[in-house]
């Protein structure tokens, strides 16, 4: 280049444009430095020289964390009115478990397993991102993994053949004659990221819950997706869950953790488990819930008082035999002291 500094000039004037947009609340800070960080790289390929620590001092600072917020249980319970029989899994799956939207791309009905103690569905493993560098484990709560298997037992029914190589979400079919939708039951065509992202959308703006927040153009509450990561995370610390066992459930790096920490399945998942009734979403499995653990509460109380009165019982038993033991003895001695006065 035979002029270094026409780069920098055009740089410095593009540069200048988009941070009146920032002042503007057009984009934010971060979205400008991400615009220096393509330039640099850029021009770093095309061995243009720029001196980037002039540019660079005089741009605004950006946030470290987003400003929306996590959707609230009742904005939770109205997304899943949406009429989409697919719906109150995947809601209930992503808020139950803290899984990214990618990872429907990879989920096959293979990778959820129920977990029962006592015959009873307590939680349910998921493998997220089976077959990638990035695979983890996480759980689902009971509810979710009810509303996966009753989409399942559905598809089953109206006749296409399900297995374990299923995938968890498909495109719909057509139900009755002369109404489209994306082929044949025994058409199978997966419902990709994609697609989920944009019935989630649909459901947002039909409940009447995507609205602008005012802040900035373009800018929402609580965010499609993610903001079922941060419910899921919100919920996790409310429950008394360690962070870094939180951080391992939504497949976050810990640092050099990664190198130490070894926490085991069984472990994971009693951590999991002070959270199920957090996650749940629907008020009546809140409440099927509340009433069993209070059965089992009153169970315990009743056994713990029968065992209390049993050994009361038992004792008062003893000491009946005792004072019959004394009797007999005190008989026989006045039958000894009659045999001598008669003598």
């Amino acid at each position: 280049m035979k002029d270094p500094n026409w780069a920098f000039h055009h740089i410095i004037k593009f540069l200048q444009f988009q941070k009146e947009r920032v002042e503007r609340c057009e984009i934010t800070g971060a979205t400008l430095r991400n615009s220096v960080k393509s330039l640099k790289l850029f021009c770093e390929m095309a061995d243009i020289p720029v001196t980037w620590k002039k540019i660079t001092r005089g741009l605004p600072k950006s946030r470290k964390y987003a400003d929306d917020r996590a959707p609230t249980l009742a904005e939770i319970q109205r997304i899943c009115e949406y009429p989409d029989r697919r719906i109150k899994g995947i809601v209930c799956a992503m808020s139950s478990s803290g899984i990214r939207l990618g990872a429907w791309d990879y989920l096959r009905w293979r990778h959820i397993e129920p977990i029962r103690r006592e015959g009873n569905l307590v939680a349910a493993k998921m493998v997220v991102y089976a077959g990638d560098e990035e695979q983890y484990i996480s759980f689902l709560s009971p509810e979710a993994y009810t509303e996966l298997e009753k989409w399942m037992e559905f598809r089953e029914e109206c006749g296409e053949r399900v297995d374990e190589d299923s995938w968890i979400m498909r495109q719909l079919w057509n139900t009755k004659e002369g109404h489209h939708h994306h082929g044949k039951i025994k058409e199978t065509t997966k419902l990709r990221s994609s697609g989920i992202k944009r019935l989630i959308e649909d459901a947002l703006w039909t409940q009447g819950l995507r609205r602008k927040a005012g802040l900035r153009r373009n800018r929402y509450e609580f965010q499609t997706n993610h903001g079922f990561r941060k419910w899921f995370e919100t919920r996790c610390e409310q429950s008394g869950m360690k962070s870094i066992n939180i951080e391992t459930l939504m497949g976050h790096s810990i640092g050099i953790s990664d190198s130490y920490y070894r926490i085991t399945e069984e472990e994971l998942l009693n951590e999991y488990l002070k959270a199920v009734d957090l996650l749940t979403i629907n008020e009546k499995n809140i409440l099927r819930q509340q009433v069993a653990q209070l059965s089992d509460n009153r169970g315990g109380v009743f056994n713990k008082e029968l065992q209390k009165r049993d050994s009361e019982l038992q004792s008062i038993k003893t000491q009946d035999q005792l004072n019959r033991d004394s009797v007999a003895c005190l008989s026989d001695q006045i039958l000894k002291c009659e045999k001598k006065l008669k003598i």
